[in-house]
């Protein structure tokens, strides 16, 4: 499977539209992890105890965005939008949402 945030591929000719297709994972901030990650904000530096469960959820939604295009005959997902929001009734998780056009390329 392509995956792109572009509209078009080099070498490659769309043959297919198949539609939008979406993936959205919804994590919850764990309070242990809040307060590390606020000792890791005043002390400066990374907060890995954010950064890999972030990277966890967006690699699960990419996973999704390719089945529901496979679903659907796709080789390709073009246009791709990657986005993140803070939900819940106090900001207490966070969504990572992945959207995209589902294709069908073949080599021009």
């Amino acid at each position: 499977m392509i995956l792109t945030t572009t509209s078009l591929l080099d070498g490659k000719t769309v043959t297919r539209y198949h539609g939008i297709v979406s993936a959205e994972v919804i994590v919850g901030a764990n309070v242990f992890r809040d307060l590390f990650a606020g000792v890791r904000d005043f002390v400066g530096g990374r907060s890995g105890a954010y950064e890999k469960p972030l990277r966890s959820s967006r690699e699960t939604a990419f996973r999704e965005l390719e089945a529901e295009a496979r679903d659907k005959g796709a080789n390709a997902i073009i246009g791709i939008d990657v986005d993140y929001q803070v939900i819940g009734k106090s900001g207490s998780m966070l969504m990572v949402s992945v959207t995209g056009t589902a294709v069908t390329v073949s080599d021009a």
